[in-house]
């Protein structure tokens, strides 16, 4: 039973979108031609597949939400937008969402190819429930925000990926949306354009709106998102805190990989043990002495990896230091140093000594690993440990140095 309703608008209390045991399912046809569904007529249910999407999903988004749906491809955040959206039905379950909804999913959704750029405005917004009226009162506010400029009379077949996304976006956020849903479609234009979403965005933040954004940067997600949903096979493993939610995707990801190697090695018959593997690493003073405490500036700290070499390999190990949301802040490896390791079997000690240290971040996670000169992955252990610093009382960001500062007559300092 599905039943999609829009409440009231007066319902201020209300959740802007409400998905209760929502799942969608597709049917995956097997066969190759339509000659083969004709000659296999009798059998055609046989060359069908069941596909769930979205499996029991419960959500409930409220008014001013930034919320971001991350995962690994194909783990259903897309076709959870489009529910949430309206753009496909759900297969069960019940979708409820009120107010205006402005979606932004895929590149040059609701444009017609033959028709001019601003035909397609007026087109693109009246599917977003403006009237002519209103989409005259900001026609040249889009205009303005896409860049389109001169091309806006010229069919947009003609445009480049990165128009029809900037015009794209233009209607939407000038729509008047109470929600805004966005689907990766940022990842097409240029850096000032992404800089002017990500500002009009925080508009709408301001302003109260709701957001639901899907994207695969992890540091956009945490930039901009103010709770993560992380979807897995079309089920939502982790709903809550948006540092937490990345460190779920990122264990998430560490976890395919291992499988992945572990099927490749059995495939090709290789050792299951792996050439290399990265024991642990840790974080220490220089002469040893355990981190107990926040590390103030200018301390020099000791970051060593042990390794186990189990078969001669030419390697390369190193660290990195990361915010808790994911951003690296400092990675550095032996290569890098110009450190020649031993490639012969046996277990290792490959220390790094970090001077001076003035990071400002409250906590800092240490992740370690080992590659072939080439690159590729031996080992990997993520998160590896954790340090804290003290904070800077007096300013923001991820170093903090020891400012001093000073006012005098404009006259005193020429």
């Amino acid at each position: 039973m599905i039943s999609i309703s829009t409440p009231a608008p007066s319902a201020v209390e209300a959740p802007v979108v409400r998905l209760h045991d929502v799942s969608k399912r597709f049917i995956l046809h097997t066969d190759k031609s339509i000659k083969e569904r004709v000659l296999y007529f009798r059998h055609r249910e046989t060359g069908k597949r069941t596909f769930w999407a979205l499996d029991g999903i419960d959500l409930t988004i409220e008014l001013g939400e930034t919320v971001g749906l991350i995962g690994h491809n194909g783990s259903g955040k897309s076709t959870l937008l489009k529910v949430i959206g309206g753009i496909i039905d759900a297969s069960s379950g019940v979708v409820e969402r009120r107010g205006r909804v402005a979606a932004l999913l895929e590149l040059g959704a609701g444009f017609h190819p033959d028709l001019t750029g601003r035909e397609n405005v007026y087109l693109n917004a009246a599917i977003l429930g403006m009237s002519r009226a209103e989409t005259d009162v900001v026609f040249d506010d889009i205009v303005d925000f896409s860049g389109i400029g001169e091309f806006i009379d010229s069919q947009v077949k003609f445009y480049s990926s990165g128009m029809y996304v900037r015009l794209a976006f233009a209607v939407a956020v000038h729509s008047d949306p109470d929600l805004l849903l966005v689907d990766e479609v940022l990842a097409v234009g240029d850096e000032p354009f992404q800089n002017k979403c990500m500002a009009k965005i925080r508009q709408f933040q301001r302003e109260g709106r709701t957001i639901v954004l899907v994207s695969h940067s992890a540091d956009q997600v945490a930039d901009v998102c103010t709770r993560a949903v992380v979807l897995d096979s079309g089920s939502v493993v982790y709903d809550g805190d948006v540092a937490e939610g990345i460190r779920v995707l990122r264990e998430g990801y560490e976890r395919d990989r291992i499988e992945r190697s572990q099927a490749t090695a059995l495939r090709d018959h290789a050792p299951a043990e792996p050439a290399i593997d990265v024991i642990e690493a840790t974080i220490t003073s220089i002469d040893g002495t355990p981190i107990t405490e926040p590390v103030t500036p200018g301390t020099d700290l000791a970051i060593t990896i042990r390794a186990l070499v189990r078969r001669p390999t030419e390697w390369i190990t190193g660290f990195t230091l990361s915010t808790p949301l994911g951003q690296a802040v400092y990675r550095l490896n032996s290569e890098g140093l110009g450190m020649e390791l031993p490639s012969e079997p046996g277990e290792y000690l490959v220390r790094f000594d970090v001077a001076g240290t003035n990071f400002a971040v409250a906590q800092l996670v240490l992740s370690a690993g080992a590659t072939t000169l080439d690159g590729e992955i031996l080992a990997q252990l993520d998160p590896a440990g954790r340090v804290d610093f003290t904070a800077d009382p007096h300013a923001a960001g991820f170093v903090q140095f020891a400012t001093r500062g000073e006012v005098a007559p404009a006259s005193a300092l020429r």
